[in-house]
């Protein structure tokens, strides 16, 4: 038995969200950025296009608020316990096929489409790196990393590497496997995780 046709009419304002939203995802990982257009966006919706411009005035906001959703909305600042967390964090978003798509469009928005990633790193990227950081300098104060680890540095060697097993590593890649690709750049800087440390991040 084939489920009702839906309704005609116009959308209730939380299924126009939700259809916008979903709408602009697909797009962006099928097309990038450039065809992801307030007018397409609104087309497959089937939302009118003064619908989208309210929610969203411009389609840099448009497209922030769709990498969030498709995150979760996360908050801004994310609660990282230690490096043992962030590494899971890490594996769990680059075993996703989907997820691993939506970077690889994101990372071509830094030349082509400077001012998204701009936006981006100015609302959320600032406050995830910087607690990122925290937990790369505590990992240091506890003796896991050498005492002289710039967590700057070591950050962006962790950020490389991420963008490098996109490149190189196909989507099928679990979260175990991608693990071990960050832990042996972390190796290679001196990390060694206790064994309370662990114990205590293991599922």
């Amino acid at each position: 038995m084939s489920s009702p046709e839906p309704a005609p009419g116009r959308p209730r304002s939380r299924e126009a969200d939700a259809a916008i939203l979903t709408a602009a995802l697909e797009l962006l990982v099928e097309r990038g950025v450039e065809a992801t257009s307030i007018e397409q966006v609104a087309r497959r919706a089937g939302v009118t296009r003064a619908t989208v411009y309210r929610r969203f005035p411009d389609k840099t906001r448009l497209l922030i608020a769709t990498i969030e959703a498709a995150y979760g909305d996360p908050p801004p600042r994310p609660e990282i316990r230690d490096v043992e967390h962030l590494l899971a964090g890490w594996a769990h978003v680059l075993a996703d096929p989907h997820q691993r798509r939506l970077l690889r469009r994101l990372y071509g928005t830094i030349e082509d489409h400077p001012e998204l990633a701009r936006t981006y790193f100015d609302q959320f990227g600032k406050d995830r790196d910087r607690a990122r950081r925290d937990a790369l300098e505590q990992a240091r104060e506890r003796g896991q990393l050498p005492p002289d680890t710039d967590p700057d540095v070591l950050l962006d060697m962790l950020t490389g590497a991420v963008w490098q097993h996109l490149a190189t590593r196909p989507d099928t890649t679990g979260p175990a496997d991608v693990e071990h690709f960050l832990r042996a750049v972390l190796r290679q800087a001196g990390y060694r995780p206790d064994a309370n440390t662990r114990q205590r991040n293991r599922p």
